[in-house]
């Protein structure tokens, strides 16, 4: 059985921890898994819009410390010297659309994942939390996205106090986007992810990556990427299409071609 299965339908991948003996915490086998769904998506030219979820009552509880040999990936490398940027998590290239749907706690690792995602949508009962330093080590990957996502303060509050923040509070800080009861939560992110793949697909990831990788470039440079990326989605076969559906007044039918 996978520990992190892949569900494909009507182009959303919905990526779901499948570990709820073990509250989700990642082990290598589970490590190696969620590193293949998310490889999957990223090469899937069907899957448009990716949701992250759990099975069980905890989204995912972090590191697993009891079996946690390859819980961040094997990889090779000396001492410092090893490639870091190896999952999702810890900054893959990947500009298609995701949604984290999280529910319970979403600790460590799990919450890592969670601030790669476009829109994080949680139910009433979730909780989020970056434990690391109350067991005596440092946030390195959570602790250079967090204060991209939310207030300087707000995110020292995760990072250097250890203590888990509800879900009310972590809506008022903007780091979920959206609140709902439990029971809705699959439903509401499989709602916007459909909402998501009425747009373009590849001009979405046009534009992504644009947002993505101008946030460290100079005016100039941002605008002449763009410009450049502007270039390469109108040689595409749905810029066509788009113009075409907008002269007929009827939905485009996008290919994402």
């Amino acid at each position: 059985m996978s520990l992190v299965t892949y569900e494909l339908d009507d182009h959303i991948a919905t990526i779901t921890f499948n570990r709820p003996e073990a509250r989700n915490a990642i082990n290598g086998e589970m490590r190696r898994d969620l590193n293949a769904a998310w490889e999957r998506f990223r090469d899937d030219e069907d899957a448009w819009v990716g949701i992250l979820t759990a099975n069980g009552d905890v989204f995912c509880a972090g590191g697993d410390l009891k079996d946690g040999e390859g819980s961040v990936g094997t990889f090779g490398g000396t001492f410092w010297e090893k490639p870091t940027i190896n999952s999702f998590e810890s900054g893959m290239e990947l500009f298609k659309p995701t949604i984290a749907a999280v529910n319970g706690p979403c600790i460590g690792y799990g919450l890592t994942g969670v601030l790669f995602c476009d829109f994080v949508i949680a139910s009433t009962t979730a909780t989020f939390a970056f434990p690391e330093v109350s067991l005596g080590v440092p946030t390195i990957v959570g602790a250079i996205r967090l204060p991209e996502r939310v207030r300087w303060a707000d995110a020292m509050e995760l990072l250097l106090t250890g203590k888990p923040i509800d879900a009310q509070r972590a809506k008022e800080t903007g780091l979920v986007w959206r609140l709902v009861e439990p029971g809705d939560l699959r439903a509401a992110a499989r709602s916007w992810a459909r909402t998501l793949t009425e747009a373009a697909p590849l001009a979405q990831r046009a534009t992504k990556e644009v947002a993505w990788r101008t946030a460290n470039m100079g005016w100039i440079e941002s605008v002449r990427f763009g410009e450049t990326m502007r270039k390469v989605a109108a040689a595409t076969e749905d810029v066509h299409e788009g113009i075409k559906a907008w002269r007929e007044k009827r939905p485009p039918r996008w290919r994402g071609r």
